[in-house]
């Protein structure tokens, strides 16, 4: 199951869409875990730059914990590259943790070659209340 939250700048009314004045401001699409029933993976998000100090990302994120828990998820997962400093402060301040892989990158444990060779991926995990 695909799974894509899109919110409105009213976030309050439960809109479904990241519009603001007709435009897009935010997106996260995410899926079920096939192999681990219990997990749901957050596989792309993007939020508008001008909107970024807004919770656009951090409601979108609830929303999308929502959806995942009805269905009977417990824990959301994430993949990020280590130089991608601001995915990696961005999901622990989250509530993500950082999962211990076989080598350090930057003071990072990532697990290596991950997306093939040379392609190390930090890999996060957060257990949903």
């Amino acid at each position: 199951m695909l799974i894509c939250c899109w919110r409105r700048k009213q976030m309050d009314r439960g809109k479904g869409t990241a519009e603001k004045e007709g435009k897009i401001i935010g997106f996260l699409i995410g899926f079920l875990s096939q192999s681990y029933p219990d997990a749901a993976y957050i596989h792309f998000v993007g939020v508008d730059p001008r909107h970024r100090k807004n919770n656009v990302g951090k409601q979108l994120y609830h929303e999308f914990y929502k959806v995942v828990k009805k269905n009977g998820r417990k824990v959301a997962r994430a993949v990020t590259s280590p130089v991608n400093k601001t995915s990696i402060a961005y999901h622990t301040k989250m509530g993500f943790h950082i999962e211990h892989g076989d080598k350090e990158v930057d003071g990072v444990s990532v697990f290596s070659n991950y997306d093939g060779p040379n392609h190390d991926r930090l890999l996060f995990v957060k257990t949903l209340d």
